[in-house]
């Protein structure tokens, strides 16, 4: 075992109690995770969440597909049918998930494929500090380095490009080991050796290895074998997989052979380990395979019984195939967890990127209102609509999960960093803006509300469908931005100004979003106002028409004077979120300087409400060398909470005057650094103890 893991193990084991705690006799507290993220999979392509009502409706105008495995999953485990992805696209999304933060706090949003995932926080990297062994197996489009054409022009020179050259590459990331494909239209084609397309193991670049290997089939076998590979070699070790699939994406191509009989150790998807033939379905022939549920489909084209139905066009029939391959890897892989003895110690959970795509690659034009896979809402994938960003989500984790639920919870992909470090016995760290949704998996502990918000830009128009309410067919995207309170969810499209106003409809009961209550809801339409700009942080490569927009101040008047501190062990390798914690000492200070030195192994929160004085850009700094992360609001100002800066950290906010909360996380020893801060109004650079008053 790695040096690193033993002492993360020992940190853990000396520091931290795990939540979930099972007897003497028992080697593992901490279950193994595998998240399992497919790529334009629509909410409404699961079958228990509409295919099968379609399926029991009976209607050939109708036509449907099947997901057995999803669904017997669902059986099993929850089905999280109010669960939304942070944006409506491939980068963006994956990048939150993997961030921990909503896209709000990411380093990668809009369209920006290929750009380097920020050196910080990952689920790699926690897992990783948690004691796991991790892999990351699949798409990843997230790796950074030279451009498309700095890469050709280096080719022409007789020069490679490699991991070296990507900064975001997966093993920097926190993952041991990775396999799969780097860049993200590298993904768009899933016969790599046939469709000239690179996938790396590690350090190596291996397609030339892959004749007749159908990607879903090669990440499903490859995840199989890392799985086998480490119960072998590190039984006690938990793993975490992230399994990013990259279909039923673009070129919508089928299998090569049916897929094989049973499951598991000994069927399903094998790892040969022969070039040429490295998995066990490579000797068929690429691109011919038709699941026999739909090689023969028809359907009532005309809506008129009275007239002979027509085949299903080709195109929707690979789309099914597609789907059904994917619902194959899964029960192959919950297959192999029964094998091993581990089911009950691996928490499973299935998901996709973002909403349905029209896309096909292919001559056929491809729609997604075939199989509706939309589900019951408007909008796919580029849309903020609820299509385009309710992913939903299945869990599974037979013996602690109750089985066959449904959970109206609703929650996004930056609530699974803190549910995995959570059921791992570690904190989250202080940069996180997710939930942990343990409580509702496990039914343990109360539910906190998790924070939902979208924000993404678009110059296409959302598609015209006859299914979408007519009033947004055909409508120009642009700068888009949604947010959930409650049950209500605010959606502004082309938004050219903060004063746009939100659409707001209640999702549960109108999940179509066909009646806009923002005319009976004057106050959630303010509060939909001030919590966006409070939440978020701007980004220089994906500007807002709201970026230099005044953060409003709270109401709160906080007539008492000083800050509120607390004092918690360092129980984590990591700067923890220590709302999260309980604290060991508390005490009230006339200003941050004021409060108690800590000691090396203890961290302090300082909360307070500052004002400022007037409208205006407010710069908050911190000094180097410190591990610290500062928040206004929900808005993080300052982060260096994933390694101490090396030099001093400033923050610029726009603020409007008045109060708002201010959150200090840091860990060291000694005295508490200082916060420097400076703007209109203010006659020092440090931060004056008269503008700090208790919450």
């Amino acid at each position: 075992m790695p040096l690193r893991r033993l002492l993360s193990i020992s940190l853990i084991c000396l520091l931290f109690t795990p939540v979930f705690s099972k007897g003497a006799d028992e080697a593992n507290t901490q279950p193994n995770v595998i998240f399992v993220l497919c790529d334009d999979l629509g909410y409404g392509d699961y079958g228990v969440f509409f295919q099968d009502l379609r399926r029991r409706k009976g209607d050939r105008a109708e036509p449907w597909h099947l997901t057995p495995q999803i669904d017997a999953m669902a059986s099993e485990g929850v089905q999280l049918r109010q669960h939304y992805c942070p944006a409506p696209v491939c980068a963006p999304s994956r990048a939150s998930l993997l961030l921990g933060v909503h896209q709000g706090h990411s380093n990668v949003r809009d369209n920006q494929f290929d750009k380097a995932l920020e050196d910080n926080h990952t689920l790699g990297t926690v897992m990783q500090g948690a004691g796991y062994a991790t892999a990351a197996i699949g798409k990843w489009g997230l790796q950074g380095g030279p451009s498309r054409q700095e890469r050709e022009a280096l080719e022409k020179s007789g020069q490679s490009v490699s991991p070296k050259d990507w900064p975001g590459y997966p093993t920097k990331r926190g993952f041991d080991d990775f396999y799969g494909y780097v860049r993200h239209r590298d993904g768009h084609a899933h016969y790599p050796n046939e469709d000239g397309k690179e996938v790396w193991e590690n350090d190596r670049e291996v397609s030339s290895d892959l004749a007749g290997c159908y990607t879903a089939d090669l990440f499903t076998a490859r995840a199989k074998k890392w799985i086998i590979d480490q119960r072998s070699e590190q039984p006690e070790t938990p793993f975490f997989v992230y399994l990013a699939f990259d279909t039923p994406h673009a070129k919508l191509q089928l299998p090569a052979a049916p897929y094989p009989e049973g499951g598991g150790i000994d069927g399903g998807l094998q790892w040969t380990g022969e070039p040429g033939r490295m998995i066990n379905t490579a000797d068929g022939v690429p691109d011919t395979y038709l699941h026999p549920d739909y090689a023969e489909q028809t359907w009532d084209h005309d809506d008129d019984a009275k007239t002979p139905e027509q085949p299903w066009p080709d195109v929707y029939k690979r789309y099914a195939a597609d789907v059904r391959r994917i619902d194959d890897c899964l029960g192959d892989l919950l297959k192999l967890l029964e094998d091993l003895s581990i089911d009950d110690e691996t928490l499973v959970v299935f998901t996709t990127d973002n909403g349905p795509s029209r896309e096909s690659y292919l001559p056929e034009r491809y729609e997604p209102t075939f199989f509706h896979s939309f589900g019951p809402f408007d909008g796919i994938k580029r849309d903020a609509w609820e299509g385009g960003i309710r992913v939903g989500a299945v869990a599974r984790w037979p013996g602690t999960a109750e089985g066959n639920r449904i959970s109206e919870v609703p929650s996004q992909f930056h609530d699974w960093m803190p549910t995995f470090c959570e059921l791992a016995g570690v904190p989250a760290p202080a940069r996180c803006d997710g939930t942990s949704l343990a409580p509702m998996l496990t039914g343990q502990g109360t539910q906190a509300t998790s924070q939902i918000y979208v924000e993404y830009f678009n110059g296409q128009r959302t598609p015209g469908y006859s299914d979408f309410e007519e009033s947004r067919r055909g409508g120009a995207r642009k700068q888009m931005q949604a947010i959930r309170l409650g049950d209500l969810v605010g959606v502004r499209y082309h938004v050219q100004s903060h004063a746009d106003p939100f659409k707001i409809y209640n999702v549960v009961e109108d999940p179509k979003q066909t009646k806009d209550l923002a005319a009976q809801h004057p106050d959630i339409q303010q509060q939909m106002h001030d919590q966006v700009l409070r939440m978020r942080r701007p980004n220089e490569s994906a500007k807002r028409p709201y970026d230099d927009e005044p953060v409003p101040a709270v109401s709160d008047s906080g007539s008492k004077s000083g800050v509120a501190w607390q004092v918690y062990e360092a129980n984590s390798p990591w700067l923890a979120r220590l709302d999260d914690l309980s604290a060991k000492d508390s005490g009230e200070a006339k200003s941050i300087e004021d409060c108690p030195q800590i000691q090396p192994n203890e961290s302090q929160l300082i909360t307070a409400l500052i004002e400022v004085p007037t409208d205006g850009k407010y710069t908050f700094s911190l000094p180097a060398g410190v591990t610290a992360v500062l928040r206004l609001h929900d808005a993080t100002v300052l982060d260096a909470g994933f390694a101490a800066s090396q030099e001093q950290l400033d923050g610029e906010i726009s603020l409007a005057a008045g109060k708002h909360p201010l959150r200090l996380y840091w860990q060291g020893s000694g005295a508490v650094p200082q916060v420097g801060l400076s703007g209109p109004g203010l006659d020092s650079s440090t931060l004056d103890a008269k503008l700090l008053y208790q919450q």
